[in-house]
């Protein structure tokens, strides 16, 4: 387990004036604080650093009921949001991969169960309820595919108009389908992820619609829930909390929270500063900026224009988070590993095998988790849990082409049992035909 670093300026207990019911924005550079709601607002307006969600008080697991992602209201800034519902996703036992890659207990929490089938859902229930709160009328986000297909849904329900810009060619088509389907308005864009949101925060910045990217402070509120169930549920099977945390990172949303998630948790008195898991992100060769900047001590991470992986969800090469999330892989002792997309299909292949049907973006995790055991930067005597973050059918393409090829056979049940033996029959069928 990491000895958890709390920086004291960031996480300082006095509650400022500018907090509504308790709640307010605090940039994680200068400190300034924000009212919550009285304007929209995904920066600091005194610099421009990234603003994170504070409360007045620090949640601890007896306030926590019901299901779901609103479960945890007590350590959100509503009782209630936007919902389809999401949360409550499966902690999978995998026994045949944890003997493979020789770790103690090796658990997958598929976010890919998650109504829109990924993880982007979490965050989509708070972001439109605040959204809301502000009073827009227009949502937008730049998109891999994932949260295209969560914001026009969540936008649906809300009664919304949603905005979508993705990269022109470069989403899954289940992905696009979604967002189409649920009657967002979509624009291709020739260029990559980052140009999308390039643009999405300059039509922010005029007014013209509500930003809900990870830039969005109250997106990640959603997705710390993801650290809540697994410690709750990992701790409810084994008396402890896992060693690790094994996560793909695109725009670091889900590091940052995480990261979160355990500093709010440690300061409420339910998780020990020695309990804190080690947060250990994976990203595709083809975009590591994240990797670059763990593995050479940067501060931050430089950005990458060419970016390609067949891990088109995390597809980024300059993640919004990584203020965020960097302090969170060195302050747990995690660290980030960058796999190659042949180790990307293997994994996928890998979780099917277990009955867990994953993205490839996914399954980087898995991968990663691997990869670092070979090294021994990961001991065989760990408790680790693995984040797979969107399912299987968001991109059929790439399942179709790690999967196995249909086999065609002849119309005869007697032709079916032959080919099952491995005999090829239709040329002995074509003769017995011709005999009688």
């Amino acid at each position: 387990m990491a000895e958890l670093s709390l920086p004291d300026a960031p996480d300082a207990p006095e509650v400022p004036s500018a907090a509504t019911d308790g709640v307010w924005l605090r940039c994680i550079d200068c400190g300034h604080d924000h009212p919550p709601f009285d304007a929209v607002r995904y920066t600091c307006g005194e610099c421009d650093g990234l603003l994170e969600v504070r409360y007045a008080t620090h949640p601890t697991f007896d306030e926590f009921e019901g299901s779901g992602v609103w479960r945890y209201a007590a350590a959100l800034p509503f009782d209630s949001g936007v919902t389809l519902p999401e949360g409550d996703t499966p902690l999978h036992r995998v026994p045949r991969l944890e003997e493979s890659v020789g770790v103690r207990n090796l658990r997958v929490k598929h976010e890919g169960m998650n109504p829109t089938g990924s993880f982007k859902d979490r965050g989509m229930t708070v972001g439109v309820r605040v959204a809301r709160e502000v009073g827009v009328d227009r949502l937008a986000c730049a998109s891999t595919g994932n949260t295209s297909a969560a914001l026009a849904a969540y936008g649906a329900r809300g009664g919304l108009e949603t905005l979508v810009l993705l990269p022109q060619g470069k989403v899954a088509a289940g992905k696009i389908a979604q967002a189409s389907l649920h009657g967002a308005r979509i624009l291709e864009v020739d260029g990559n992820f980052d140009d999308c949101l390039d643009i999405v925060r300059e039509l922010t910045d005029r007014g013209e619609a509500y930003l809900l990217n990870s830039l969005n402070p109250f997106r990640l509120e959603g997705q710390k829930t993801i650290g809540l169930e697994i410690l709750e549920e990992f701790y409810a099977d084994e008396g402890r909390f896992p060693d690790r945390i094994v996560l793909p990172v695109g725009n670091a949303g889900n590091t940052a929270a995480l990261y979160k998630c355990f500093r709010e948790l440690v300061r409420g008195g339910d998780l020990a500063p020695g309990d804190v898991p080690k947060l250990t992100g994976v990203q595709a060769e083809g975009a590591a900026p994240m990797v670059e900047a763990v593995e050479s001590g940067a501060d931050g991470v430089e950005r990458w224009d060419d970016v390609e992986t067949v891990a088109t969800a995390i597809r980024i090469g300059n993640p919004v988070n990584a203020p965020k999330a960097l302090p969170g892989i060195r302050e747990t002792g995690g660290t980030a590993v960058a796999v190659s997309d042949e180790e990307i299909t293997d994994a996928q292949r890998e979780l099917a095998g277990e009955g867990v049907g994953v993205e490839p973006a996914s399954a980087a995790s898995v991968a990663g988790l691997r990869k670092l055991r070979e090294s021994g930067v990961v001991d065989s005597g760990e408790d680790v849990v693995c984040l797979t973050t969107g399912h299987l059918l968001k991109d059929p393409d790439a399942a179709a082409d790690a999967g196995a090829d249909p086999e065609p056979v002849p119309d005869s049940t007697d032709a079916v049992l032959a080919h099952l033996a491995g005999r090829d029959v239709g040329g002995l069928l074509g003769r017995l035909r011709r005999l009688f």
